[in-house]
């Protein structure tokens, strides 16, 4: 079998995270601990700063997918990647909307699968998210071993 192609973004500059919202200069850190302690939540949902992937999805979301949710998000989409890879079936589809949010939704969607040798298996998901009205779709491959419990992200 051939291998799956390694994940891709369709935002691929700055990093996956959309221009303006991503950055590591001092002022940066400066306003955006300022913003989170004087405003909290409320610039959150605003969406004035992005969001950092927490540990608990990293093998299973994309950083250009995690970026654009808040963490109760970030684990929706994560736990709608678990249940689409658990199933195994190509076109299987799990949707979410946010808890958090207004105007926040996804998808994640099996795309193929296939067994590499020694019994690999691999899969390829799509995962769709949009942020008030604006889509990202981001392909990721993902595999688990024999044995394995879980489906993670391959390495590229």
């Amino acid at each position: 079998m051939t291998p799956s192609p390694a994940p891709s973004s369709s935002d691929n500059d700055n990093g996956g995270c959309p221009k303006g919202k991503k950055g590591s200069g001092a002022g940066r850190a400066i306003l955006g601990g300022v913003i989170r302690s004087a405003v909290g939540s409320a610039a959150s949902k605003a969406g004035v700063y992005s969001y950092v992937p927490i540990s608990a999805v990293s093998g299973t979301l994309t950083d250009a997918i995690a970026c654009r949710l808040d963490p109760g998000e970030q684990v929706q989409a994560a736990a709608a990647t678990e249940a689409v890879t658990r199933g195994e079936e190509v076109g299987a589809t799990e949707s979410w909307t946010s808890e958090t949010r207004e105007n926040v939704s996804g998808s994640s969607t099996v795309a193929s699968i296939n067994t590499e040798s020694g019994g690999r298996k691999c899969m390829n998901v799509t995962d769709v998210v949009i942020v008030e009205g604006e889509e990202t779709r981001v392909s990721k491959r993902m595999c688990k071993g024999p044995g394995e419990p879980r489906y993670v992200i391959a390495a590229a």
